[in-house]
């Protein structure tokens, strides 16, 4: 229920009056004062009362508005805040999701690395494998080469120390009238042949 601003001026007064009863109660208990000192707190304290009755009459609207106002700013602080809050959290999804997305990413650059460090791995060790083959018959052939070229210096080196030794059987074992029969049979044949 809802009073009008003079009734709530009243109910102010008589509270105050009633509030103040106890220090009445206690002026009286102390004793030994007499009607002009009971008078003066009677109206000292009517005084008052009508001091705070107006202050209340006059600053009511004015108190009333300031804390309606503080509860509207308030109202509108946590309101501010409340969505303030709403997109920090949206933000924070917004980045939490660009990270993930980058985590992927990344993860997927580092495996497609990996992949592609395995590839070039197994191409160098492919060509490692073709430079051996190629180094190992390149070799072949140069063994091949030199085995050769000493053969063919034996052979020759055989043949002279053949023919050497042939020469030395031949002055050894050859008379002259063997020399000569030679020296003639070979004068017949070249005579025969032309």
């Amino acid at each position: 229920m809802r009073f009008s601003r003079k009734q709530d001026f009243l109910s102010l007064i008589l509270s105050l009056l009633v509030l103040s009863l106890p220090v009445f109660t206690a002026f009286a208990s102390e004793g030994g004062h007499d009607a002009s000192q009971w008078k003066g707190l009677a109206f000292k304290t009517f005084n008052a009362a009508i001091i705070i009755g107006a202050l209340v009459w006059f600053l009511a609207p004015k108190i009333k508005s300031f804390f309606s106002g503080r509860r509207q700013e308030i109202k509108e602080s946590l309101e501010s805040a409340a969505m303030q809050k709403a997109e920090a959290e949206k933000q924070y999804r917004e980045y939490s999701e660009k990270i993930d997305k980058a985590s992927q990413e990344i993860d997927g650059i580092f495996e497609m690395i990996k992949a592609q460090g395995v590839v070039e791995k197994e191409k160098i060790v492919e060509d490692a494998r073709k430079v051996a083959v190629k180094m190992k018959e390149d070799a072949q052939a140069r063994i091949e080469q030199e085995l050769s070229k000493a053969s063919a210096q034996l052979r020759s080196e055989a043949v002279i120390l053949s023919v050497q030794m042939a020469q030395e059987i031949l002055k050894k074992n050859i008379t002259t009238q063997d020399h000569e029969a030679m020296i003639r049979e070979y004068v017949d044949k070249v005579v025969s042949k032309n």
